[in-house]
């Protein structure tokens, strides 16, 4: 399901406008897993909030798991590009826990090499914000607590590499 959010330019942060693009229009696909629905909601909150803070345009696309990311940004890169409304940048979140098999190797490993290619092959700016973590706990930490937000950095890395990539190009 994708959804269209439209952010506000006042009030930046100074941690977002560090990494902010240079002025213009910016369009950022977020791709969020809802496995672990809580934890979705705090990824998604954080990455908003600096994606708001920015003036972004959100598209935001829901898929069930880790794994099914990196295919729906591919699918959603693709569907902007043919209508000529590309995305400038995209952000991935997610949440996977270790269990008892090797399932937990497995997620975390192929979307995070998903996203890798992705970035590397399309030239797209994306921050990955998927948790890869032991436990709850760890979880909790990485979601505004001892080990920051990765919800947040993930979106900030995200506008750090649009702005990289706009200036690479003179823009």
């Amino acid at each position: 399901m994708a959804k269209k959010r439209s952010g506000a330019a006042t009030g930046a942060k100074k941690s977002a406008a560090k990494s902010a693009p240079k002025p213009g229009r910016l369009r950022v696909l977020v791709v969020e897993a809802r496995f672990y629905d809580n934890f979705a909601d705090a990824l998604l909150s954080g990455a908003m909030q600096v994606l708001e803070e920015a003036g972004a345009d959100v598209d935001l696309v829901t898929v069930p798991g880790a794994l099914e990311i990196p295919a729906a940004i591919a699918m959603a890169v693709d569907a902007a590009a043919a209508k000529r409304d590309p995305y400038d940048g995209a952000v991935a979140l997610g949440c996977v826990i270790e269990g008892e098999t090797y399932h937990f190797e497995v997620v975390s490993n192929e979307s995070a090499r998903g996203l890798m290619d992705l970035a590397v092959q399309r030239k797209l700016p994306l921050g990955n914000g998927i948790l890869t973590v032991d436990n709850e706990a760890q979880a909790i930490a990485r979601l505004g607590g001892a080990e920051g937000h990765k919800g947040a950095d993930a979106a900030r890395a995200a506008l750090a590499m649009v702005r990289i990539k706009r200036e690479l190009a003179g823009k």
